[in-house]
Formats: structure tokens, C-alpha cells, sequence
């Protein structure tokens, strides 16, 4: 298989839904493609170090899914397995007054739609 960029922009604070991009990062990273993950709004939240809030769900499979793997656990295995960076949204972070020390330390560096639009021009793109 031929290495690819895979853009996922994930706004969604449900569980169901960060589940899926959590899924297709990982795997889409440890299959040798190039992965970049925006995270901004409501999906933000869940991402600061040391708070284990559990996303809500949307339907019963959701609440079946944290006796599973954790979406956090998938996003961190993409960075760390494969070539994926999972990118806080600084407006975000702005309007929720984050730091990016707050931030669990397995994110990279904060960034801003406009670029990551910018890098996502060629890619596939995903939005959860």
C-alpha cells in the first residue's frame, strides 16, 4: 500500500465519534500513512493531562466502548506506533484558557485552522 495524508478534523464530543477518529488515526498511521489530527471544540476537553472525564455517549454501543479501547489509548498509539500528530486547535485553547503544559504531553504543538487547512489541501480528509 502506497503512503497517503490523512487529515482528520475532530469537533465532536461524543464518545462514538471520538472512537472513530481515534480508529481511523491509528490506524490509518500504523499502516504507513502520514496522519494529522485537528482537535478543537468540544472534542478539546478530553485531551488535558490527568482529567479521565469519560465522553458522553450517543447510543448504547458508545457506552459499550469504554470496556474496549480508549480513544485516548488509540490516539496516543498513533503517535506512538506510527507517523501520526495530533494538533490542539489554538483558537480552542484560547477560548478555553489552556496552556499547552495542560495538554497531555503526547500532542503536538498547538495549531490554527488556517494551516491546518492549508496542509490538508492534498490529503483525504476526515471530519468526526
Amino acid at each position: 500500500m502506497s503512503s497517503k495524508r490523512i487529515s482528520i478534523i475532530v469537533v465532536s464530543g461524543s464518545r462514538e465519534r471520538l472512537q472513530m477518529a481515534a480508529m481511523v488515526a491509528a490506524v490509518g498511521a500504523v499502516g504507513g500513512n502520514r496522519v494529522t489530527v485537528f482537535l478543537s471544540m468540544n472534542a478539546l476537553r478530553y485531551f488535558v493531562k490527568g482529567d479521565e472525564t469519560a465522553a458522553p455517549a450517543e447510543g448504547p454501543f458508545g457506552r459499550l466502548l469504554d470496556e474496549k479501547l480508549p480513544f485516548r489509548t488509540l490516539f496516543e498509539q498513533a503517535v506512538s506506533l506510527g507517523d501520526a500528530r495530533v494538533h490542539p486547535c489554538s483558537m480552542a485553547m484560547d477560548v478555553l484558557a489552556l496552556e499547552p503544559a495542560a495538554l497531555e504531553p503526547w500532542l503536538a504543538e498547538p495549531l490554527g485552522l488556517t494551516k491546518f487547512l492549508d496542509d490538508a489541501a492534498d490529503a483525504q480528509t476526515w471530519s468526526f
